[in-house]
């Protein structure tokens, strides 16, 4: 009886020293991969340069965070909606030629071309918006209309 209680002790400490040799196994190789490449420097320098790696990168996410949002919101006064509509102001031509091309920002800002191609050629003009409305002068049915498009294609 007695063998066999101490045949049961002593699979017990040969399971506990298993478990303590697979512990130590991982440790050690956790240990070697932070130290990988490093000749004769302890944990603790590593880890140091490590934290002090990481303050640097924390302050350029920052600055990289902070230039994002100036580009996002200098972005917003470049074009970002356009609107083309062709049509036919003069009953003499045939076909669609004449057009309007809006192209405004983020807040409705920008400049709407529009081209009146007749018999006799074609006529330029273009208006500043504001807003999403004329500044100087009053815009014309197909430009609202090209306005209106280039506002639906964003949204």
């Amino acid at each position: 009886m007695q063998f066999y209680i101490s045949l049961v002790v002593i699979l017990i400490v040969l399971i506990w020293l298993l478990v303590l040799t697979y512990y130590l196994r991982r440790i050690t190789s956790s240990y070697a991969l932070f130290t990988q490449g490093v000749h004769k420097k302890t944990l603790e320098e590593v880890l140091t340069r490590m934290l002090s790696g990481l303050q640097v990168a924390k302050k350029d996410i920052a600055e990289l965070t902070k230039r994002c949002a100036t580009i996002e919101k200098d972005g917003e006064y470049h074009i970002q909606k356009i609107g083309l509509l062709r049509f036919n102001p003069f009953k003499d031509t045939g076909g669609d030629q004449s057009f309007v091309l809006s192209m405004i920002d983020a807040h409705d800002t920008g400049v709407v071309v529009t081209a009146l191609y007749s018999r006799s050629g074609t006529r330029w003009y273009a208006k500043k918006i504001k807003n999403g409305k004329g500044v100087d002068h009053e815009l014309s049915e197909e430009e609202k209309k090209s306005l209106k498009h280039a506002k639906e294609i964003k949204e």
